[in-house]
């Protein structure tokens, strides 16, 4: 026994335009029948037309009958803005390759923030802006600048030597 399985999605894009047309021509037959004429148009996204239609009763059913020859092109247009609305190509895969990234980006500031952690674990727990300096390499601007971003996250408290009054950042979690 063979068995066949067919891919739901694989015509999906043609079958949602044929399921459009059909909508579209029936529509537009309402019209005829007496019914209000360019619902077909409004459907299909042409709102100020659709709407000259209906109060025209299809252009006095001349707009009517032409748009049974216009309605493949209105369908496919407006299938054409839905699939670009929706991100995708004219041919249903998507507009944009997805972006993956090979390398993790390390900010110069995190690794700055791991060298000061490391300084102050050798110092006690206690730091000064110019000791960060001669552990880091680093320059001034950029230390004080780390270290008053880990006071802000809540890393780090600030106090003063004792000794000599210098400002100086306490890793509580290292004392």
């Amino acid at each position: 026994m063979k068995v066949e399985v067919k891919d739901k999605n694989k015509n999906n894009g043609a079958d949602k335009e044929k399921e459009r047309m059909k909508i579209s021509y029936m529509l537009n037959v309402l019209g005829f029948l007496g019914f209000t004429g360019g619902l077909h148009r409004l459907y299909n996204g042409k709102v100020a037309t659709g709407l000259l239609w209906m109060f025209t009763l299809g252009l006095f059913g001349f707009g009517q009958f032409v748009d049974l020859f216009l309605i493949p092109n209105m369908v496919e247009e407006r299938e054409m803005k839905l699939r670009l609305k929706a991100g995708l190509s004219p041919f249903g895969v998507a507009a944009t390759p997805q972006v993956i990234a090979s390398e993790i980006y390390e900010s110069p500031q995190e690794n700055l923030m791991v060298d000061l952690l490391k300084a102050a674990a050798n110092r006690g727990g206690r730091l000064s802006v110019t000791q960060g300096v001669i552990e880091t390499g680093a320059k001034f601007s950029q230390v004080e600048a780390t270290l008053k971003e880990m006071h802000k996250s809540g890393y780090v408290g600030i106090g003063n030597n004792p000794e000599n009054g210098a400002v100086t950042y306490i890793f509580h979690e290292l004392t």
